[in-house]
């Protein structure tokens, strides 16, 4: 690890070495500080406020108030034991599972996968290339994730209109802008301007299908976390910048949709999953399939708030329209048999698929049950 990671530890350890409650034989004992941690201890707190790093860290302002993230650091206190080697705190097997604890031990579900603590920069420029990508723990590394975050500054700008190419003299926020390069910079670049005010969001991001031309290309010891810690980041900064009626749209196919639904559902709560559009994308089949020839892929789309988008439907056809042949207006209509529509079937050969309802022109009476007499 290198030194810049280890200066909030070793800032930390020094603070509590202060405090002979928390030194046993010689070593600051990390039972004891959890211990006083938990039960919120005074002195404890007072001494974790004295440093300015730490308090930027443990604590946050709330309402003029400073309240201390206890969660996060035990958290932090605790990665010497699960992090000897790694900068995850997760176990290296996906599954699911609540917090830290496992699905066996709970009964509520979330995602959890290595490097789900980590912040993945994604830099390779081209698809077929590799790139030993670094992992930026989210309580370890601070500083670096701070920085890597931090707005950047967009140049070599070019304007293009029906006339060409011109030089840029002034940026307007009316403009459209094609920003290239790599997208969770630019995400995060865009965040103080843009945030709370983007209607629709569209994403396609890298499928991680199987084969080597098609893998994800940035860690293929965890590439199925990999690619969920990517996706994770991406998401998340693109739900700061939609608006209360805002949607995302995230195109993928089989290899990962099933898992990209689950941490979708977790980030945006399964309540704001507005639906899934299935698309033919080769009606002849993938001829790399082993058994199914897989046809088409899918559009995963989630709301900000759910119920509050809305939808615009497809102009009816001439020929649809003039189906329409009852009523004035806006209060057109078709008729439509009172039958069980899709299939062949008679009401002698399923007799339950049919419900008639029999009206009697003379007395003006419905009924259920047909009033002739033999």
């Amino acid at each position: 690890m290198a030194d810049n990671k280890l200066v909030l530890l070793e800032q930390l350890v020094k603070l509590l070495s202060k405090d002979k409650r928390f030194v046993v034989d010689g070593r600051l004992n990390k039972n004891i500080v959890v211990e006083h941690a938990l039960k919120l201890d005074a002195v404890l707190l007072k001494l974790l406020l004295s440093k300015k790093k730490i308090k930027e860290h443990f604590f946050v302002e709330v309402a003029g108030a400073v309240v201390f993230d206890k969660d996060k650091f035990l958290k932090f206190v605790d990665n010497k034991q699960f992090l000897p080697d790694s900068y995850t705190a997760f176990k290296n097997k996906i599954g699911f599972a609540v917090g830290d604890d496992h699905l066996k031990d709970r009964k509520d579900v979330t995602l959890v996968w290595p490097y789900k603590d980590c912040v993945l920069e994604g830099g390779q420029t081209k698809e077929d290339q590799k790139r030993n990508e670094i992992f930026w723990n989210e309580t370890l590394a601070p500083d670096e994730i701070d920085r890597l975050l931090s707005p950047k500054v967009f140049t070599k700008f070019k304007r293009f209109d029906c006339k060409g190419q011109h030089k840029v003299a002034e940026v307007k926020g009316t403009d459209n802008l094609i920003i290239k390069g790599n997208n969770l910079l630019a995400l995060h670049s865009l965040k103080k301007r843009f945030a709370r005010k983007v209607k629709l969001i569209y994403i396609d991001p890298p499928y991680n299908t199987v084969g080597d031309g098609n893998t994800f290309s940035y860690n293929n010891s965890f590439n199925h976390s990999t690619w969920l810690t990517f996706m994770s980041n991406r998401i998340e900064i693109a739900k700061e910048l939609l608006r209360h009626d805002g949607v995302l749209a995230i195109a993928i196919d089989d290899e990962e949709q099933a898992y990209l639904k689950v941490l979708c559902d977790n980030i945006f709560s399964k309540k704001n999953h507005i639906g899934t559009l299935v698309v033919q994308s080769k009606p002849s089949g993938r001829t790399t399939d082993t058994y199914f020839a897989t046809s088409h892929e899918y559009v995963l789309v989630y709301a900000k708030e759910a119920g509050i988008p809305k939808i615009n439907f497809f102009e009816l056809t001439e020929e649809q329209k003039n189906l329409y042949t009852e009523g004035e207006g806006e209060n057109t209509y078709k008729w439509r048999d009172f039958l069980r529509t899709g299939g062949y079937s008679t009401p002698d050969e399923r007799p339950n698929s049919y419900y008639p309802i029999y009206y009697n022109p003379i007395t003006n009476h419905v009924s259920l049950k047909s009033e002739n007499k033999k």
